[in-house]
């Protein structure tokens, strides 16, 4: 129904306490009943709440402004107002608030399930609440607290184990179509995956989610290509696969050139884990191109692969799940080319 939305700004108010109520006790025996003013109810709250049914922020494009209701003001005899309703606001998992003017993040909602963002106003005091000894007939009450209102921007971060990165056409989507559940497009034409796709792979009874974004081009930093605007989508990952097509005449430079972009975007970013591929070495002269990527790079784990040769994809399904899970430094590597020797000699 909804489009694909990864960012959105909307309008929110918390509700406003109700009044504290005037009033006096009024009954036929009782003349002089004194002060009986009750409290107001307290304003509704901004409250987010993460749906994992949800995958983007597509639905609050139609609606962009969210208010919850005034608490009610207090009436005689001490009744109390009723409180006003929260106003809830469904976001997917993986949602960041920023400021909408300075985009300062606010609050990361990775791991809740629901956070009250805005408070509403506090009810006012009755004037019951006034009453003294010297003072037996208060004529005022506390006025209600002020909600408050805010726009803010929502940003969307796809929560993954694991990135694609690579240039267009490099088989980004062929790989997490052949390993998930994904369906992701592919053709024979550069940038045909738009949006992030999301695939999980499976060993035994364990998972990792994988993301595939949209194909880097050089000068992303500078606002060329699209994957650029998604690489977001990747930065909570625990590790980042480059993706190398052993096809392009390019390819020793490939990696230099997308580890740079990624660098730029952020540096966090760019020192993440990583191994690299070396895909379609199934084509022409590409298994002596795969070779000298492996010996530009041997402080890195690269490993081949063909979606058409089934010997090569169980290395690099392992490959995946170790870089997902273990770091390095947990088996005591102190590099790539220690880890690679380690796990050839285990397998």
């Amino acid at each position: 129904m909804f489009g694909f939305s990864d960012e959105t700004y909307i309008d929110i108010a918390s509700g406003n306490g109700g009044h504290g109520c005037v009033s006096f006790r009024r009954e036929k025996f009782v003349p002089k009943g004194g002060p009986d003013g009750g409290d107001g109810g307290r304003g509704g709250d901004v409250v987010f709440v993460v749906r994992d049914n949800l995958r983007t922020l597509g639905h609050l494009k139609l609606q962009r402004s969210f208010r919850a209701e005034n608490g009610r003001p207090g009436q005689g005899a001490r009744c109390a107002g009723r409180d006003g309703k929260d106003v809830e606001i469904p976001v997917p998992p993986g949602t960041v608030i920023r400021n909408a003017e300075t985009g300062e993040l606010i609050k990361d909602l990775t791991g809740l399930d629901r956070y009250v963002f805005l408070e509403g106003g506090r009810g006012g005091l009755g004037n019951w609440h006034f009453r003294t000894a010297v003072r037996q007939t208060p004529r005022f009450a506390q006025p209600g607290g002020k909600g408050i209102e805010m726009r803010v921007g929502l940003e969307l971060q796809i929560i993954a184990d694991i990135g694609l990165v690579g240039f267009p056409n490099a088989g980004k989507s062929s790989l997490i179509n052949l390993y998930t559940n994904a369906r992701s497009k592919v053709a024979g034409y550069p940038f045909t995956t738009k949006i992030p796709v999301l695939g999980v792979l499976r060993e035994g009874d364990q998972d990792i989610v994988i993301a595939d974004i949209p194909g880097i081009i050089e000068g992303a930093s500078e606002g060329s290509g699209m994957g650029y605007k998604f690489l977001r989508h990747i930065s909570r990952t625990k590790g980042l696969c480059y993706l190398v097509d052993l096809s392009d005449e390019n390819y020793l430079e490939a990696y230099d050139i997308l580890s740079a972009e990624l660098g730029k975007y952020s540096e966090d970013l760019g020192a993440k884990d990583h191994i690299i591929v070396g895909t379609k070495i199934d084509e022409p002269d590409t298994e002596e191109r795969f070779e000298k990527l492996k010996a530009k790079y041997s402080n890195n784990l690269v490993l081949p692969l063909s979606i058409y040769r089934d010997d090569l994809l169980d290395p690099l399904r392992h490959a995946l799940f170790r870089l997902a899970g273990e770091k390095k430094e947990e088996k005591g590597f102190t590099s790539r080319m220690d880890m690679d020797a380690h796990y050839r000699d285990e397998e």
